[in-house]
């Protein structure tokens, strides 16, 4: 007999807790949430990948989204009627975007696969993947847009005269070298040799070096560290004011994507191309390969209609 009703409550509680913890009982009921396993997965795993924080906020987010499930109750029908809803623009996350793409959607089921495939790998998840039999959305290739010689020249005036004085330098290290933006704009003077650039932390995990026009080095800032200030929203400001338009999701990927095709367009190699990209999949650099002005070009001199013709005049 208790003396109390809440000392009664106390000891069924711990009781039960006895028995769930017993093993030879079998596995007692699984009390985690779906954020509580986010966040193990983060703690275990997710925090050395260069995406970790990313990935562990858009996951948070989209728990909320689906009111905050238990982990046992997280199924492929919750996920797949989340999504549904997500692409009608029920739930968005920022005010500029308030419909998502299916590509989006794709990545938000892969981060959440492999955070079940994660911790069954550690021990930490026994039952099935929920989403193991949701398939991905298809998706068409997306238009990768490049600046015109034209438009570079209108986009570097602008970046001349903008605010953020780190702008234009920034710009150009992408131009040259086919940086993505990030890489360039938290280069450091370590990172600086003779007549060449290293970028470190990379998305491909592996530091690459390029030459860099010694012009460009002779105008970095002389100071040591981090040589520029972030120039996002001004890199934005300029190309509204130089008149580009750009798809959706290509802001700053777009220098990459000049550099790359301009490359090719100028009789650049293929194989040279992937490695100062860093693509570790040659496909990734096969999108730029019918810039080069010869590419496919035998289908002018061995389709049908013209093999007919040649025979025909011998």
């Amino acid at each position: 007999k208790f003396a109390t009703k809440g000392e009664a409550l106390a000891f069924e509680n711990y009781t039960l807790q006895k028995i769930e913890d017993s093993p030879w009982l079998g596995q007692g009921k699984d009390k985690r949430r779906l954020s509580d396993l986010i966040h193990l997965w983060f703690e275990r795993h997710g925090i050395t990948l260069r995406d970790g924080e990313k990935r562990k906020s858009a996951m948070l987010w989209a728990d909320e989204c689906m009111g905050s499930p238990m982990a046992t109750e997280f199924t492929a029908q919750l996920f797949t009627a989340y999504r549904a809803k997500r692409l009608d623009g029920h739930f968005a996350r920022t005010k500029r975007v308030t419909q998502v793409s299916p590509r989006t959607m794709n990545l938000e089921h892969a981060y959440f696969l492999a955070v079940f495939n994660e911790l069954k790998r550690l021990g930490e998840w026994d039952a099935p993947n929920p989403l193991e039999n949701v398939r991905q959305f298809r998706t068409e290739e997306s238009e990768m847009a490049y600046l015109t010689g034209e438009q570079i020249d209108r986009l570097l005036e602008e970046s001349r005269h903008s605010s953020a004085k780190d702008l234009e330098i920034i710009v150009r290290i992408c131009l040259s070298t086919g940086a993505r933006w990030g890489e360039a704009e938290k280069l450091k003077r370590s990172q600086i040799g003779a007549g060449k650039v290293t970028f470190i932390k990379t998305k491909g995990k592996r530091n690459r070096t390029i030459p860099l026009d010694p012009a460009i080095i002779a105008e970095l800032p002389k100071k040591n560290g981090v040589l520029f200030s972030p120039c996002y929203y001004a890199f934005r400001s300029a190309l509204e004011r130089a008149g580009i338009e750009l798809p959706a999701g290509q802001l700053t990927h777009v220098l990459r994507h000049t550099f790359a095709s301009h490359f090719m367009m100028n009789g650049g190699n293929i194989l040279v191309l992937q490695k100062i990209l860093g693509h570790t999949d040659i496909k990734m650099t096969m999108r730029y390969a019918h810039f080069a002005p010869n590419h496919l070009e035998e289908a002018l001199k061995l389709n049908p209609l013209k093999c007919r013709k040649s025979v025909a005049q011998t």
